[in-house]
């Protein structure tokens, strides 16, 4: 079959099936970790806008992101989005030391074992994942730079807008 031949028949296949075929989403993997304040989970969320985002004392560009996560946090918040930060210190002392240089105004939860990260398979730090109203994983990023929040905030109110 000639190429031509071959994406005639992939086409009209689509045709046929109404359209391409998508991806099952992916659901949220869910844990229960410690937070300032009790116990939170990715099912209790469930509704909102999740801006998942791990993180550790000795991250330098964690120093960098909390300023922009607390900004997010208070501008989408009515909207419903909730950003969730899980610092990775295996020293708690080590996390409350760097929450008391730059103060987060959004829920930290603490997993000196890093159970999460691993059930979410992180490369690096900081490392961050949005998920949408359904606990469904809409997208991730390692890092922070500067450049990306512009994408980051409209792929945010993109889901904050969809019920």
């Amino acid at each position: 079959m000639t190429m031509p031949h071959f994406l005639a028949s992939l086409i009209i296949l689509i045709f046929i099936q109404g359209g391409p075929v998508r991806a099952e989403p992916t659901a949220t993997p869910d844990f229960l970790l410690p937070t300032r304040s009790g116990m939170v989970s990715p099912a209790d969320l469930k509704g909102k806008v999740i801006y998942l985002d791990f993180w550790a004392s000795w991250c330098s560009p964690c120093r960098k992101s909390f300023p922009w996560l607390n900004q997010i946090q208070a501008q989408y918040r009515d909207q419903g989005l909730v950003v969730l930060g899980i610092n990775l210190d295996r020293d708690r002392q080590l996390a409350d030391r760097f929450l008391q240089l730059i103060p987060a105004n959004f829920i930290i939860a603490f997993d000196p074992e890093g159970r999460s990260a691993d059930s979410f398979a992180i490369r690096g730090m900081p490392s961050s994942f949005l998920i949408d109203r359904n606990g469904y994983l809409h997208s991730k990023h390692t890092g922070f730079r500067e450049r990306d929040k512009n994408g980051r905030e409209q792929a945010i109110a993109q889901l904050l807008s969809e019920p």
